[in-house]
């Protein structure tokens, strides 16, 4: 039961995980440029650090998601 549970998170935190790091800006204008307006030197926008710590926190998710499955997978 518990891995079932754990396979749908996984999931659904690799999907999001996907999503956060495609919204991140590259050498140009990006997705979060589109919200937030224009980078800075100091880091860039509110949005861009904010959507650095939800790309951080799900990938730590999917990350502890997929170690429970490596360790405690029984088919």
């Amino acid at each position: 039961m518990l891995n079932k549970i754990v396979i749908v998170l996984d999931v659904i935190s690799g999907l999001f995980l996907i999503i956060t790091i495609l919204l991140h800006s590259g050498r140009g204008s990006g997705m979060s440029e589109l919200f937030g307006g224009s980078s800075t030197l100091s880091g860039g926008t509110a949005l861009e650090r904010t959507l650095d710590r939800v790309t951080v926190v799900t990938a730590i998710v999917w990350g502890l998601c997929t170690f429970w499955l490596a360790w405690k997978w029984t088919p």
